[in-house]
C-alpha cells in the first residue's frame, strides 16, 4: 500500500452543474497528495467508478423510462459533474429521483425525515425512501430501469446501504431492472465488529445481518442481498453492476465528494467506524464544529484538556451533543487517516473516565441498534477489555467472512 502524504485538498459537492458556485461548492480538507491524485486520474490505471463508464450503461437506458437513487456523491468524471446532468445531456428520460438520508443535495440533518419535493434546477421530482418504502410502489412501477449511485463508507450503521435494500425490494416486486454504479469502499481493507443476528436490533442503522464494519462495496452487498435471499419472500432483484475499474480491497481510496455533512474529510471517514457508537451516549463527536468525527468530548473536565464548543454548522444544526457548552476531551485531528482502523479504545476510555457510569449509555436502545446487539454494551458495563470483547465476536466474524467471499467483485485483502 502506497503511503500517502497528508496535504489539504478540497472535497467538492457538485449536485447540479447549473447551481451557482456559492450554492454548489463546499470546501473541505482532504488529507492526501493532490499531485498524486491528479496524475492518477490521467493514468491508464486510475481508479474508475462505475458512473464514469458511460458506455457500459447508457445503451441500457435508451428509450427507457428511468428513475435514480442518488445524492451529491453521484458524480461523473474528473470535473465531478452530477450524474443527473450527464444523463439529461444524453437524452435519458429521467422521471424521478429517490434521495437517501441527508437528502438529494446532502444538506439534510442526520436522522431528519423529509418529504417529497421537486429539484428546483431541473424540475425532477424528488422522493424519499429514508424511513421506509411507503407509497413508492406506484412510482417505481411507472419506470423501466432504476439506477443506484451512492457513495457508501463501509459501516453497517451508515444508512445508504439500507436505501439500497429498499430500492432492491421495489425493483424486485415490480420486475424492474436495477443498475448499480459501484464505487470503492474507502474502508474496504477492514472487516470487523459484531455481526447482527437478532431482528430485535434491526433498524435503519442495522438493517442487514452483516459485520458492523462489513468490507463490501454497494455492488458486492447487492449481490449478497440477492444471494442470501434477504428480500421479502425471497425475491431476486434483476441487478446489473457496473464495476469499479482498477480498484481492489487493498487499495486506499480518497473520496472526491463528502458523503454526508458530518464526514468532511478522509480522516473523519476512517474514524467514523470507531466513533459512531458514541451516538448512543451524550459524548460529543464534534458535530456542530469544523471537525466532526475528529474530536471527542463532554461538558466535564475529566475527559481531557482539549476543549471545543459545538454550535451550528451546515447540516449540523440539530441533534448536536454538548451544543453551546465547553466540551473537554481529546483531539484526533492530527492522526494519519491511512493508519486508522476500527477500535473500541476511545469508547472504553471515555466509559472508564465517566464518574457515574450508570449514565454513560444515555440511549441504550439506540446504542444496541448501532452495535447490532446488546452484548457489546453489557460487556462494557461489566468491565471487559477490548481483547475480551473481540474474542467474543471472533467466531461470528469468521463465518461472516466466509459468506462474504462468495459475493466479492474485487480482489480481497485476506
Amino acid at each position: 500500500m502506497m503511503k500517502h502524504t497528508l496535504l489539504k485538498l478540497t472535497f467538492v459537492v457538485s449536485v447540479l452543474s447549473v447551481v451557482s458556485c456559492s450554492n454548489s461548492l463546499r470546501s473541505a480538507q482532504l488529507s492526501k497528495n493532490s499531485t498524486r491524485e491528479s496524475s492518477a486520474i490521467a493514468s491508464a490505471d486510475a481508479i474508475t467508478p462505475g458512473a464514469d463508464q458511460l458506455s457500459l450503461y447508457l445503451p441500457a437506458l435508451k428509450g427507457k423510462k428511468v428513475g435514480i437513487m442518488g445524492n451529491q456523491t453521484s458524480i461523473v468524471g474528473n470535473d465531478k459533474r452530477h450524474l443527473v446532468d450527464v444523463l439529461i445531456e444524453n437524452k435519458v428520460d429521467l422521471k424521478f429521483a429517490f434521495a437517501p438520508e441527508h437528502g438529494f443535495r446532502g444538506n439534510v440533518e442526520r436522522g431528519e425525515k423529509f418529504g417529497n419535493d421537486v429539484d428546483q434546477k431541473t424540475g425532477l421530482p424528488l422522493f424519499t425512501l429514508y424511513g421506509g418504502n411507503k407509497k413508492q410502489d406506484s412510482i417505481v412501477n411507472s419506470i423501466d430501469v432504476m439506477i443506484f449511485d451512492l457513495q457508501d463508507v463501509g459501516a453497517r450503521f451508515y444508512t445508504y446501504i439500507t436505501s439500497l435494500h429498499r430500492v432492491m425490494e421495489l425493483c424486485a416486486k415490480h420486475n424492474k431492472k436495477l443498475i448499480v454504479l459501484d464505487r470503492p469502499n474507502p474502508n474496504g481493507d477492514q472487516v470487523d465488529g459484531p455481526v447482527r443476528h437478532d431482528d430485535k436490533f434491526k433498524s435503519d442503522v442495522s438493517w442487514h445481518k452483516i459485520a458492523m464494519i462489513h468490507g463490501l462495496t454497494i455492488g458486492e452487498l447487492a449481490q449478497m442481498i440477492n444471494g442470501e435471499k434477504w428480500l421479502e419472500n425471497g425475491r431476486q432483484a434483476d441487478v446489473q453492476i457496473i464495476k469499479v475499474q482498477n480498484w481492489d480491497h487493498k487499495k486506499m481510496y480518497d473520496l472526491p465528494v463528502i458523503p454526508s455533512p458530518s464526514l468532511p474529510n478522509q480522516l473523519s471517514v476512517r474514524l467514523y467506524l470507531s466513533l459512531c457508537l458514541f451516538e448512543g451516549t451524550d459524548i460529543s463527536v464534534g458535530r456542530g464544529t469544523d471537525w466532526p468525527f475528529q474530536v471527542l468530548g463532554y461538558t466535564n473536565p475529566v475527559y481531557g484538556s482539549f476543549t471545543f464548543t459545538p454550535g451550528e454548522r451546515h447540516g449540523m444544526s440539530k441533534h448536536v451533543e454538548g451544543k453551546g457548552a465547553m466540551n473537554y476531551g481529546i483531539d484526533l485531528r492530527n492522526l494519519d487517516p491511512d493508519n486508522q482502523k476500527f477500535t473500541l479504545k476511545y469508547l472504553l476510555d471515555f466509559y472508564q473516565k465517566t464518574p457515574d457510569k450508570s449514565t454513560f449509555f444515555a440511549r441504550p436502545e439506540f446504542f444496541d441498534k448501532l452495535a447490532g446487539t446488546d452484548q457489546l454494551r453489557k460487556q462494557i458495563l461489566t468491565g471487559e477489555s477490548e481483547a475480551q470483547i473481540r474474542d467474543s465476536w471472533a467466531g461470528d466474524l469468521k463465518i461472516y467472512k466466509q459468506m462474504r467471499k462468495k459475493y466479492l467483485l474485487y480482489t480481497d485483502f485476506e
